[in-house]
């Protein structure tokens, strides 16, 4: 009985990672977090000459000596028992700039194999690779794979299985000989060998090291990390060193493997002059110091054109379903006698809540698909790039806007992906303000109030959400560098990498795994929510009340109408719909159409009637827009404050945040309503 493989696959972000783990996988993954951290993990499995294989998508990262917790959880979870082959997954098109984590990786001590992906891209440049003299030069398994079009897979296994318990490297070639002053000859037993200065400190601390720690392994890579200053390793490992002896080598290390890495390009890459040229010439715009950012405008406002104008043409069949689905169910129940209590229960709660919500899919669908294709072309670095000088201005990493791009798809990994930053005082500034970006969530309630109230502007009005909440970011965090007196200590680092056509697998398990998310959010949370509503609608202090507007939820929306009045949600039922909308902002929509008796709110037939009862109370277009100001900046879900509290690890600084967005939502409705009713 054989024991399962566990293959890690490790690489800088953009090297084409996470596709040839789909490649491997497909969608039958499992995600999780790593234990103890919130740093999200994937795991799945594959065969290969009946073996089973445990494949884990490791962090995309550019080393092993930074300290952000991806670098070390990568690194923590590469030296456990938890990794057995290590495959270095390198967009062969950039390897001087993915060759340093490949040689710090062999440095480990644990079987690695590097795939070369996109060898498609290296063969359309008109570049070649010496296959032969790469790995000579490094001493492992160099496999060249296509993670796209799935070629080579089958080769890059067969090298994982039979490279599993190599723990020497070879054989190495080097055009240079050994260095005398040593007494072994380290070019033969290390890819990466360092000036003589380096190998006799080497030398030193290794000897140190098997003298006190006789237990342990791989000395060679706990002595370099004691010449990089490691504090991890030197708190684990401590040891008393010669008098005089200089530790500080960081930099001398950090040049010499660039330098090892020249001459490893100089004699494996042929033609490498040509590659770059077409990603130059659209970089000089797209990544423009004044086209930039005007350009990402642009494309985003193409997106929420799609968004809309192919989103609401699909919404429409559901919205036709959804209504011959509500009838049948009527007729059906009526024709069993089913009590009105219970008809209201599955047809107004259940149908009407749950339903209405998915009736917004298609839109959903489309804006991921848009924010994927960005993604895997490549395009999304470059924004994080034309970005950075605006994060520097305001006190911030150029690493913050990363998070708060993904606050365009959901807030929880967003603020999880915060843990990228350095800093904990830039980690609870981006956590602040990342709920101000227009999660996907939101999306149902711009598409249902603009589509009601401004008719063919309804695009216009939700793209000027989405830049409002962006600029309200912006506001919010040059505020507080100038409250805190802080300055960007750190600048981005990010590969930008070469542009290529998104693969459609990578980008078809992508949607999937939101649309799931979404459809899972729906059966779960907003089905509870939907009957804990009914219930407070249908139910006053007395019991059952057939009178809405005596029921409890009536009196909680009562209490705060006060409070809401000068903003122009001063409606009981307004209020009520957005306390629902703490559990999820999509149950918004449905709550409205609950709690004004609106069936299918979301058809054409459904908005004309709601559009009507809520002009009844005095309810316009002002009233609408500060309604979706309102959703956009008050406390996110429930799940997201769940997260933000585990990551900040202080329900006083978490308490702090949602009140300061509770504050900035009541404001900024509060000015448009006062204005806007003034005006039109």
């Amino acid at each position: 009985m054989s024991t399962q493989l566990n293959v890690g696959f490790v690489g800088n972000p953009n090297c084409g990672k996470t596709t040839l783990f789909n490649a491997y996988t497909g969608a039958n993954l499992k995600v999780a977090n790593w234990p103890g951290v919130t740093v999200e993990k994937k795991e799945g499995k594959t065969t290969f000459e009946n073996e089973t294989y445990r494949l884990i998508d490791l962090p995309g990262i550019y080393s092993l000596s930074s300290y952000t917790i991806e670098e070390s959880v990568s690194r923590d979870v590469i030296l456990s028992d938890d990794i057995d082959v290590i495959v270095n997954v390198v967009d062969a098109s950039s390897l001087e700039r993915n060759l340093y984590l490949t040689l710090q990786l062999i440095e480990l001590g644990k079987p690695v194999v590097v795939a070369l992906n996109m060898m498609d891209i290296v063969k359309e440049r008109g570049m070649e690779l010496d296959l032969h003299r790469l790995p000579e030069m490094i001493g492992v398994p160099t496999i060249p794979v296509s993670a796209t079009k799935k070629r080579g897979l089958s080769i890059l296994m067969h090298a994982v299985a039979h490279h599993k318990d190599k723990k020497t490297l070879g054989p190495l070639v080097h055009h240079h000989g050994g260095s005398e002053s040593h007494p072994h000859d380290h070019h033969r037993e290390y890819a990466m060998v360092y000036s003589d200065e380096i190998e006799d400190k080497i030398d030193i601390l290794t000897k140190e090291l098997k003298k006190i720690y006789p237990d342990s392994s791989n000395y060679r890579w706990l002595s370099l990390k004691y010449l990089e200053a490691d504090k991890k390793i030197k708190n684990q490992y401590p040891l008393s060193l010669p008098p005089g002896f200089d530790e500080g080598n960081e930099k001398e290390i950090i040049k010499e493997k660039y330098d090892f890495i020249e001459e490893i390009v100089d004699e494996v890459v042929a033609n490498k002059s040509e590659k770059t040229a077409r990603t130059d010439k659209i970089d000089h715009y797209l990544t423009s110091k004044w086209l930039g950012l005007p350009i990402f405008l642009g494309v985003m406002a193409l997106v929420f054109f799609f968004t809309f104008t192919i989103g609401d043409w699909l919404k429409g069949y559901f919205e036709i379903g959804l209504e011959a689905f509500s009838d049948m169910t009527i007729k059906g129940l009526t024709a069993i006698h089913t009590s009105p209590l219970l008809t209201s229960l599955l047809v107004d709660g259940i149908i009407g809540g749950v339903g209405g919500i998915l009736t917004f899919l298609p839109n959903i669908v489309i804006l991921f698909i848009a924010l994927a294709f960005l993604e895997d072309s490549g395009y999304m670095a470059r924004v994080a790039f034309v970005m950075d000088d605006i994060m520097s201005f305001l006190g911030l990493s150029g690493r913050a806007f990363l998070p708060m791009v993904l606050g365009f798809g959901c807030t929880v990994p967003a603020v999880m992906a915060t843990r990228a930053l350095e800093t904990k005082k830039d980690r609870v500034k981006t956590i602040l303000v990342t709920p101000f970006m227009s999660c996907s969530a939101k999306l149902p309630v711009y598409v249902l109030f603009s589509s009601m109230f401004f008719g063919r502007n309804a695009m216009f009005v939700s793209y000027s959400l989405y830049v409002l909440g962006i600029a309200l970011a912006i506001v919010t965090s040059f505020v507080l560098s100038k409250i805190d007196g802080t300055k960007a200590t750190h600048s981005l680092l990010i590969e930008l990498p070469e542009y290529k056509s998104p693969n459609i697998r990578t980008i078809t398990i992508y949607v999937w795994e939101k649309v799931k998310d979404y459809l899972t959010k729906a059966g779960t949370v907003i089905f509870v929510a939907s009957i804990l509503l009914w219930i407070l609608l249908n139910f006053g202090m007395t019991g059952y009340v057939t009178d809405v507007s005596q029921s409890l939820a009536a009196s909680i929306g009562k209490i705060l109408v006060p409070v809401f009045k000068p903003t122009g949600l001063g409606h009981w039922q307004i209020i009520v719909a957005l306390i629902a909308g703490l559990a999820a902002k999509e149950v918004v929509v449905s709550s409205i159409s609950v709690l004004f008796s609106v069936s299918n709110a979301t058809t054409a037939a459904g908005m004309s009637t709601l559009i009507t009862t809520l002009s009844g109370i005095g309810f316009g277009s002002v009233n609408a827009y500060a309604l979706m100001v309102f959703v956009l900046l008050y406390i996110p879900c429930t799940a997201a404050v769940a997260t933000i509290h585990r990551e900040l690890k202080s329900t006083k600084t978490t308490l702090l945040i949602i009140t300061y967005q509770l504050a900035v939502a009541w404001f900024l409705s509060f000015l448009i309503f006062q204005i806007g009713s003034r005006i039109f």
